[in-house]
């Protein structure tokens, strides 16, 4: 043969337990372990789609909507994006994106190579996209879609006011499209009474559940707009009509679209039914909030500095620390996996080598876990200043 059998793949994988804290993916509960590890289902058993059907109720419960158009993606987070902008995007339509930080960054590629025409307000890394200046960019151009990140991972921020960008987005008939990844579960979202039209949520985050399924959820508005297009969605894969209609959301009888991933959906499954199990949204907005502020105060107690200022402006799920100088965010990173099996993030895109990040989420929302990598950095930057 020309290709002879490779050697690496006769000797057994090996994966060491680690505690995962950096900006995701989060440590699996034994239970999610225990799901993922049921036999395998085929993707039009009738099994298989009453466990759908439980996490869109469990998903719209997460996201305070009653859209019927909620369902996962099979594949990540940015799959989501690509998906609300291919359903509701047209060539040349305008777009707006508020941008402070790597996700604005990447919905305004994504939506270029859609076509759109992108109007971006740019702000400094970290900054709150205002209402006044938004309204300024809507009144200008008329845009069809506005874009915004609820919790910028990249830079630790939360965006304020959605309510607000809701009744503008709402004044100006703009479909409002807003990225929740890391913001479900550990800070209020109100997909109804915030008047989004598209959300979309990390699993792997704060729900501790497997990645590669990324729930979405449309409004009728956004549905209306669907249903208007004058040319077809641009991709089979992410039509949010026939995804939904797979995930039981329209008024036909199932069809067959895709081969989804039956461990994934136990995974999911299992994940929003230990979140409801342990008080549901408003214990864990509180837990994340106050565990948050401890972490905050064990660094800034010993001389470290937070990205975002504003304590009212941090998302609690994943803190960004500013690298001191002359420190390398690397050697940071390596001593805290290498020494402690504990995983930390780095910066990403614009930020990386500026911050460090840490993620404290679902399971690893807790003090015990805070006091431990906060004794981690200190002592890495500490050892790093004596070498």
């Amino acid at each position: 043969m020309d290709v002879p059998i490779p050697e690496i793949l006769q000797t057994p994988m090996e994966v060491d337990e680690m505690i995962m804290t950096g900006a995701g993916p989060s440590n699996y509960h034994p239970r999610i372990r225990h799901a993922m590890s049921l036999p395998v289902l085929g993707h039009l058993h009738p099994k298989t789609f009453k466990i759908m059907d439980d996490i869109k109720i469990g998903v719209n419960y997460l996201l305070q909507t009653n859209n019927s158009y909620t369902f996962c993606i099979s594949g990540p987070g940015h799959a989501a994006i690509e998906c609300a902008f291919v359903n509701l995007v047209e060539d040349n339509d305008i777009v707006v994106i508020g941008s402070s930080g790597y996700w604005g960054i990447r919905a305004e590629d994504i939506a270029k190579r859609l076509n759109a025409d992108v109007k971006v307000i740019n702000k400094e890394l970290g900054e709150q996209i205002e209402l006044e200046e938004t309204r300024i960019f809507f009144e200008q151009y008329h845009p069809k879609v506005f874009f915004l990140t609820h919790g910028e991972s990249s830079t630790g921020m939360l965006q304020q006011n959605l309510e607000q960008f809701g009744n503008l987005c709402q004044e100006f008939n703009c479909l409002f499209v807003v990225d929740c990844v890391i913001t479900v579960g550990c800070t209020p979202v109100y997909v109804d009474k915030w008047n989004i039209d598209v959300a979309f949520m990390g699993t792997q985050k704060v729900l501790n559940a497997p990645p590669g399924i990324s729930p979405i959820t449309f409004s009728a508005r956004a549905l209306d707009k669907i249903a208007k297009r004058k040319t077809p969605v641009k991709s089979y894969n992410l039509d949010a009509v026939n995804l939904g209609e797979y995930w039981n959301s329209g008024n036909r009888p199932r069809i067959y679209h895709h081969t989804v991933c039956s461990t994934l959906l136990y995974g999911l499954r299992e994940a929003i039914a230990i979140f409801i199990e342990n008080g549901g949204l408003e214990a864990s907005w509180k837990n994340h909030e106050n565990v948050a502020k401890h972490f905050y105060t064990l660094l800034e107690k010993n001389g470290l500095e937070l990205f975002i200022t504003d304590p009212k402006n941090r998302v609690p799920s994943v803190t960004a620390i500013k690298v001191p100088e002359n420190i390398d965010a690397n050697e940071i990173i390596k001593h805290s996996m290498n020494e402690y099996n504990v995983e930390i993030s780095g910066g990403i895109g614009p930020m990386l080598g500026v911050v460090l990040r840490v993620g404290l989420m679902g399971i690893n929302c807790n003090e015990k876990v805070a006091e431990c990598v906060a004794k981690i950095l200190i002592e890495a930057i500490k050892k790093m200043k004596e070498e």
